[in-house]
């Protein structure tokens, strides 16, 4: 009896263990995004922004843009209207799935016409689909380069950022 009940214990503890993403879960998501950026190359601005979830947010490479879906379409449509707005190609991605599956967090070195960028965001599952909840798109610069990149950025970035400091109570 003592050694059915262990044994039985065994069982229930191994089948209790979480989940970890498979295969084709990770194959999923990486169809999912590629998709997107494909969807921008071809200047498909329907199903690049159904790819966003309803109150998705999109952080751009400039410090001012924090966009809502809503101000992103708005951003982006000229550029979709003209027959292809960006060309963005993960070069190497990491995914993450939360332990029921149903979010996933990645990063993505990705080639651009602006080289290197870093793409990291947090994807939710629905009924239907995969759905982008918040991407973050940023340059990379070399370690090398970064004073320079910095002098470029002195004049306007000063300003932005003391417009957005809390102000001091009195």
């Amino acid at each position: 009896m003592k050694t059915c009940f262990l044994l039985l214990s065994s069982i229930l503890l191994v089948s209790c263990k979480p989940l970890q993403p498979n295969t084709a879960d990770i194959n999923q998501v990486n169809r999912f995004l590629d998709e997107w950026h494909m969807a921008a190359t071809n200047a498909n601005y329907t199903r690049y922004f159904d790819a966003f979830a309803s109150d998705g947010i999109f952080v751009g490479t400039d410090a001012t843009e924090h966009w809502s879906k809503s101000e992103f379409q708005t951003f982006a449509k000229p550029f979709f209207d003209r027959g292809k707005a960006w060309d963005f190609k993960a070069v190497e991605r990491h995914v993450y799935f939360s332990k029921d599956k149903k979010m996933v967090w990645f990063d993505e070195l990705l080639s651009t016409w602006m080289k290197g960028c870093r793409g990291s965001g947090i994807l939710v599952k629905t009924k239907e689909k995969w759905e982008i909840k918040h991407y973050v798109l940023s340059t990379t610069i070399p370690n090398e380069h970064i004073d320079a990149v910095i002098q470029l950025k002195e004049k306007t970035e000063t300003i932005l950022l003391q417009s957005k400091s809390p102000k001091s109570e009195q």
